[in-house]
């Protein structure tokens, strides 16, 4: 059976979300309206601009059944914006959000785009070799609660943190050649 794996298209980097993918051998389908919702075993929510992204899924009606199936586990893959989006609670914000991760979210936490960065950081439950992180107007998460597990810590900041089928990113791995955490999230998230 072919695993195949939703990205929300409706802006950010959702192709490139779909190069690691189908090189780790899954099947991938743009999700664009509720429909497109059907049949998959995963969900990408990329990076983009979060504010435009929320009024998005509004306008396309995918905000309550994407929170919808993730209530009833479909498991979730975010990254910066999609972080933000998984978010229950994001300080001084009341944009539309999915609100399934027990996180609270800090936006363009390090600063607007002219202070974005890369650095190789140290992710334990992808081995031993650092993974080198791409930051764009990068949140972070503030507070995580009981049953979230941060991954990756950096100068205090938690930046990319499991809570059992969730998954949330404050960088850009789609933005790499380096598929481990794409792989991690289809081996141990959305197994």
């Amino acid at each position: 059976m072919t695993v195949k794996i939703g990205i929300l298209a409706l802006q950010g980097a959702a192709r490139e979300h779909r190069q690691p993918l189908q090189h780790l051998g899954v099947s991938t389908v743009d999700v664009l309206d509720p429909r497109d919702l059907d049949g998959i075993d995963a969900l990408v929510l990329p990076g983009g601009e979060n504010t435009t992204l929320g009024k998005l899924l509004e306008k396309y009606r995918l905000l309550e059944p994407i929170a919808d199936a993730g209530r009833r586990g479909l498991p979730l893959f975010g990254t910066c914006a999609g972080m933000i989006l998984m978010a229950k609670h994001v300080n001084k914000s009341q944009q539309p959000r999915l609100g399934l991760m027990d996180i609270r979210v800090e936006r363009n936490a390090f600063g607007r785009q002219q202070h974005s960065f890369e650095a190789d950081l140290p992710v334990p439950a992808l081995g031993a070799r650092p993974f080198h992180a791409i930051f764009i107007c990068a949140p972070y998460i503030e507070e995580a609660g009981d049953g979230v597990t941060p991954l990756l810590r950096h100068e205090g900041k938690i930046l990319l943190a499991r809570q059992g089928y969730f998954l949330a990113a404050a960088f850009h791995p789609e933005l790499t050649d380096d598929a481990r955490l794409h792989d991690y999230f289809l081996c141990e998230v959305a197994r």
